[in-house]
């Protein structure tokens, strides 16, 4: 072996090694708590139930609303946009939405007891709206869980990535995202937009997990930008009936193209379609334009995490499709 050759690989080694110190040894205290915020909720065991009444022209049923906070308890929230307290980062996509005056809910998270505690139960869904005469709507409902926020009520089923804000300020460098999961995946893949008739698409769904960091900026009209600093995106393919546990999706730092895992999935989200939305300085619903890999070394701004059991677009999904969550940890 050249001599060359031998010093390329030393160099590349003390870089991912660099890059592997800096995370280990410092971690902000802004840091610290975020990840206790993230990994104490992760466990799925503290749960709490806002109950709605729907308008009385689509039936008029009080439906509930489950987020993984608190003393499972039940409050009827009627109208009241959900708030998150303080600490809690994580957030389900059960939502409650008032489209031209009509309350509607959508329930996609469960919590099922597993062992002495809980777990989450995250499904896909058909979510039917008929008023005889006036309504027929079939709506295909992806089940999600994910750190950021959802603002409510949902107005409008116009452009839904924009209705989630993704994502936390984080400056640390992780290894993986672990966690405990079931799955029952491969169902074939319905549209239902709820214009148009229910479509089936004869193609397979499957849940993904994204567990990614970036380096955001913001340009002087208010636009979001970023480098992907670190990469973790993983399909789940496979039916798992019982429980995997300690499974890691861990992150790979750089460009990851070249890499023998890559696939077209985990690239650059660059299509308004699927790409990610925050806030921008002036309280602004933005896109974040990931505009390229970032360099070994850097340093991110953001931490996103998502699990989904559907894996295209909205209102695409494998009905009936299921994945089981528990104890999500960050490791670093």
């Amino acid at each position: 072996m050249k001599s060359s050759h031998i010093f390329s690989l030393i160099a590349s080694a003390l870089i991912l090694s660099a890059t592997c110190s800096y995370a280990q040894s410092k971690i902000s205290p802004e840091d610290t708590k975020t990840l206790e915020a993230i990994n104490s909720y992760g466990n799925f065991d503290r749960w709490c139930i806002r109950e709605v009444k729907e308008s009385g022209l689509i039936g008029g049923a009080t439906e509930q609303l489950y987020e993984f906070y608190g003393d499972q308890s039940t409050e009827f929230t009627g109208k009241k946009p959900f708030t998150a307290p303080a600490g809690y980062l994580w957030r389900t996509n059960n939502v409650l939405a008032i489209v031209a005056g009509i309350v509607k809910t959508n329930n996609t998270v469960y919590p099922e007891e597993r062992g002495n505690g809980y777990c989450a139960r995250i499904e896909t869904h058909l979510e039917e709206v008929k008023v005889m005469g006036m309504i027929n709507m079939d709506v295909c409902c992806q089940g999600a869980m994910m750190i950021g926020i959802l603002p409510e009520p949902i107005t409008t089923t116009k452009d839904p990535m924009s209705k989630v804000l993704y994502g936390v300020p984080f400056t640390s460098c992780p290894k993986a995202v672990q966690f405990d999961y079931k799955a029952d995946v491969g169902n074939e893949v319905y549209r239902g937009t709820g214009f148009s008739k229910l479509k089936p698409m004869g193609y397979p769904d499957y849940a993904e997990v994204t567990f990614i960091l970036q380096k955001r900026w913001e340009d002087e009209d208010g636009n979001i930008h970023a480098l992907r600093v670190a990469t973790g995106i993983e399909r789940i393919m496979k039916d798992a009936t019982e429980w995997k546990n300690g499974y890691q999706v861990k992150l790979h730092y750089g460009d990851i193209t070249g890499e023998d895992f890559y696939q077209d999935y985990m690239g650059l989200k660059t299509d308004p379609k699927t790409a990610y939305h925050a806030l921008n300085s002036a309280g602004k619903d933005r896109i974040i334009q990931e505009e390229g890999w970032a360099e070994p070394g850097t340093e991110p701004t953001h931490m996103l995490l998502h699990f989904i059991t559907s894996c295209g677009e909205a209102f695409y999904g494998g009905l009936g499709k299921t994945l089981w969550l528990d104890n999500v940890q960050i490791v670093m």
